[in-house]
């Protein structure tokens, strides 16, 4: 058994000292590999993750008005807030950002129709708003 099924946190200790070192015959090549393919595939989620909840407010919001708070209106704008700042630091995933918003809306038709008891095919198939709506940190469904 490696020091990478082992001990992980040992595994990157040990990596970054021979990466710091330029002794790249001694590197574990095909587990750094994997693991950096790996924090990218983390940043994209969590921008989905961050979608789906602001999405999710944003239904909720639309469709019972009559629950409408402060709760949901703060949760919406540091969705905002942490979806723009993910993005200054991770640009490359501007230009997926339609596909993403796609992809994060019908996990929040699921999560809306669970948390507001209607169901799901109150909510339209399609994500109704535009990017630009989503991300307005005033913009609020009617």
């Amino acid at each position: 058994m490696s020091i990478y099924e082992r001990d992980f946190y040992g595994w990157t200790k040990e990596q970054a000292t021979l990466l710091r070192a330029h002794d790249f015959t001694h590197i574990d090549l095909d587990h750094l590999i994997e693991e950096i393919e790996s924090m990218g595939r983390s940043e994209r989620r969590q921008l989905i993750n961050r979608l789906e909840v602001l999405l999710t407010h944003l239904l909720k919001w639309q469709y019972q008005p009559e629950l409408r708070g402060r709760s949901w209106a703060l949760t919406m704008l540091e969705q905002r807030r942490r979806i723009v700042k993910l993005l200054r630091t991770n640009p490359s995933l501007q230009p997926e950002l339609a596909d993403l918003l796609s992809e994060a809306y019908e996990d929040a038709t699921f999560s809306a129709m669970r948390e507001t008891g209607l169901p799901q095919a109150t909510f339209p198939p399609s994500c109704l708003y535009t990017l630009a709506q989503v991300l307005d940190q005033d913009w609020l469904p009617v």
